[in-house]
């Protein structure tokens, strides 16, 4: 599978798992970890999850699934706004290190932001952790430019590895100003990453869509596949769908196959128009 090269080393397949859901429910608990270790089989072997999720029931979904793999994947989890400040974010991580039964996040994201704290304390928690040795990398979701601006400003925030934002068919308004902007050559002396969460969208609606509907049938293949074909076009982007069952999880993997053409690009912009002015950078 194509990768992706984070900073300090790590190159990541395109295509991850995501764990939105995951956790939740005790019933569902042996399927989403039947269907997180067939994607590590298939080659997703990025997983992302975070303490919000189940509060805290995600990422033990995520331990099961990973034990006796744990040199195989790529571990991503996000702490809460509110518990990035110096005193609270070692706390956080260690919560989320036990849950996980690993020794160090590979990537540890500030889930979105808040007034309080301030990015710089969050930047100063999260390199004290990369010190320590809990963390290997860090990164930030749902930041949009000023945000970014202001985070590369700040001492150590270069070293943001990735920015996590909602991308898909339906909302592509990063593709105005925000990925241009983590594109520059200028931006960073390294290529931030962008992982794109919800990436076929949210609910069934847009699977349903009939441009895409027939696009697929073009290529003999589903709706999900084409959707997720479309955001990994993007260079440097890594997609992270969730499935919590083995039939999705196998659809998601032969997305990667996939090679839209002119025709099936220009069909989709008429569909889903790209942005002509800024927008807000929706939350999900």
């Amino acid at each position: 599978m194509k990768t992706v090269e984070l900073p300090h080393g790590a190159c990541v397949p395109v295509l991850g798992q995501g764990t939105w859901g995951m956790g939740e429910k005790k019933s569902a608990h042996a399927d989403e970890v039947a269907a997180l270790r067939l994607g590590i089989e298939l080659g997703m072997t990025l997983i992302d999850t975070a303490e919000m999720y189940g509060e805290g029931g995600a990422e033990e979904v995520v331990a099961d699934a990973i034990n006796g793999h744990r040199d195989d994947v790529f571990i991503v989890t996000k702490a809460y706004p509110h518990n990035a400040s110096r005193s609270k974010l070692p706390k956080a991580c260690e919560r989320s290190l036990n849950g996980l039964r690993i020794d160090a996040i590979d990537l540890y994201l500030l889930h979105w932001r808040e007034k309080t704290p301030l990015l710089e304390e969050t930047v100063e928690a999260f390199e004290k952790l990369c010190s320590a040795g809990k963390i290997k990398r860090w990164g930030v979701s749902n930041l949009d430019v000023d945000d970014m601006k202001e985070l590369f400003g700040i001492e150590n925030g270069t070293n943001c590895a990735a920015n996590q934002v909602l991308y898909n068919l339906e909302n592509r308004e990063i593709e105005f100003d925000l990925l241009p902007f983590l594109r520059h050559p200028s931006t960073l002396n390294h290529q931030l990453v962008l992982m794109a969460y919800s990436p076929v969208g949210h609910g069934r609606g847009l699977l349903e869509n009939k441009t895409l509907k027939k696009i697929a049938k073009r290529h003999d293949a589903t709706s999900a596949k084409i959707a997720l074909a479309w955001v990994l076009r993007q260079p440097g982007a890594i997609a992270i769908p969730k499935a919590s069952n083995e039939k999705h999880v196998r659809d998601n993997a032969r997305s990667v196959d996939i090679k839209l053409t002119k025709e099936d690009l220009a069909d989709l912009d008429q569909e889903f128009p790209p942005p002509k002015s800024k927008k807000s950078l929706p939350i999900l």
